[in-house]
């Protein structure tokens, strides 16, 4: 076998990959406006940099959290008692739209003997996503974060996270109470906090490449498929609380899940009651900040979601998360760390005979750490592990690649990116994935001699903000 040449022509394959994902890219820089950060229509309607609102976008820092908390309505012209807000410019609020460009290449360490349609567009550069946003305030307590996205690898567009909220806030004597209500469609996605599912690190992976079968059901199983209701405050600056209550996105709700394919949406019997408690500290004039909390939802989910009769599964979720962040104009670090515990009860699954367990545990942990420099140059180390009991049922699909010859949903291995923010509305990441484990193990995981080691990936996206 010819594998010196099998690996000149992938570096070749790479190489030209790269160049026409970076000469879009420019093309994209060149006809992209002025100076826009984050969601842009955010800093349009603030005035903020947006190194106020972001460690570097989508992560936030204190000012960002408090932008959220407010319900997207901070405007130019309100004056802001915490010290460490910024200084606001002068200027007329404008129309809050934005939209967001995402070019991306994938390459797969092995493919050997894997049907192509497991890996669709490896090693090519495609229109990973494009999105738009309705993004900002719509009255005096009433803002809104809607965004609409297009798949350029499924060639498909739908709804994507929406958070509408009102949102106020009370003073008296000692007492500094926000609050306010939230109408969205995933949940987590109205967290404050970057350590949760809906807006945890990484804020942008491949859709090329293989991802592991096991999962939590909050962690990206509901989103853009239920809408849910809740009130959160935060209390004197330091403690966090929300409830909320979730149900199918249907009839007057299904809105919420518009564009999205029905025959694989989750369908829940009921609410599924959601809740959150987190504590926080913000000193040294917003330099540090800290927090530590948990979060947890208990649904009822049908097993065939185009016959939503009969037994249920239960999911029982619990997270317990922290970060602390370092700011300052040159230097900026942040580190976080997310564990969840979750508790099956398949009745319906396993009478159906998809499930070998009538009921299974499954835990996952995240963390990760990350320095920027000058808010331009970052990296980020993390690592993920996903653990529970085997279940040769629910985890093996039988087939090559996407199986677990082990019944097993034990993952686990690390994610190294940098990043380089030429403008404060471009960031071009280069992220390498590396597996240890795989869908139960490190060697022959799927049964057709497969290892965990082939699924590596080195993922390179251009993605600019406008």
């Amino acid at each position: 076998m010819n594998t010196h040449g099998e690996e000149q022509g992938m570096v070749t394959v790479l190489h030209r990959t790269a160049y026409r994902l970076c000469t879009t890219l420019a093309v994209g820089l060149l006809l992209a406006p002025g100076l826009a950060q984050a969601v842009p229509s955010f800093a349009r309607q603030t005035g903020f940099e947006c190194v106020a609102c972001h460690v570097s976008w989508p992560e936030l820092t204190p000012v960002g959290r408090q932008f959220k908390l407010g319900g997207y309505t901070l405007m130019q012209s309100v004056k802001e008692d915490r010290p460490w807000f910024p200084t606001r410019s002068d200027g007329p609020s404008k129309l809050p739209l934005a939209a967001m460009l995402q070019l991306s290449a994938t390459h797969t360490n092995s493919t050997a003997g894997a049907d192509p349609s497991d890996f669709p567009r490896n090693n090519s550069a495609v229109l990973q996503q494009l999105s738009l946003f309705y993004a900002g305030r719509i009255a005096e307590n009433v803002g809104a974060f809607a965004q609409w996205s297009y798949d350029g690898v499924a060639h498909h567009s739908a709804i994507d996270n929406v958070d509408l909220r009102y949102a106020n806030r009370l003073k008296y004597d000692a007492t500094d109470l926000s609050y306010g209500l939230t109408l969205n469609n995933n949940p987590t996605v109205s967290d404050i906090y970057n350590t949760t599912p809906a807006w945890g690190f990484p804020f942008a992976s491949s859709s090329v490449a293989v991802a592991p079968n096991a999962a939590a059901l909050i962690d990206g199983g509901l989103g853009q498929q239920v809408a849910g209701l809740g009130a959160y405050t935060l209390w004197n600056e330091t403690l966090y609380a929300e409830v909320a209550a979730y149900r199918t996105a249907d009839k007057a709700l299904s809105i919420f899940r518009t564009g999205t394919d029905k025959a694989a949406d989750a369908v829940l019997h009921g609410a599924a009651p959601y809740w959150r408690l987190a504590l926080q500290h913000v000193w040294g004039e917003g330099r540090h900040s800290a927090m530590m909390g948990t979060y947890g939802i208990n649904a009822r989910r049908f097993p065939d979601s185009m016959d939503p009769t009969g037994p249920t599964d239960r999911f029982r979720d619990v997270g317990i998360d922290a970060q602390y962040q370092y700011i300052t104009d040159r230097h900026r670090f942040s580190t976080q760390l997310n564990w969840i515990s979750e508790r099956q009860d398949l009745g319906g699954t396993f009478g159906a005979g998809a499930a070998s367990n009538p009921a299974n545990r499954l835990r996952t942990f995240r963390g990760k750490a990350t320095y920027y420099y000058d808010t331009k140059y970052g990296a980020t180390l993390a690592y993920f592990r996903t653990s529970g009991d085997e279940d040769n049922g629910l985890y093996n699909t039988g087939e090559p690649v996407t199986g677990s010859a082990t019944g097993s949903p034990k993952s686990s291995g690390y994610v190294f990116e940098v990043d380089w923010l030429p403008r404060r509305d471009v960031r071009l990441l280069l992220q390498y994935t590396a597996y240890r484990e795989f869908n139960g193990s490190r060697t022959n995981y799927d049964g057709f001699g497969r290892n965990a080691s082939d699924n590596d990936t080195l993922f390179l996206m251009g993605w600019i903000m406008f």
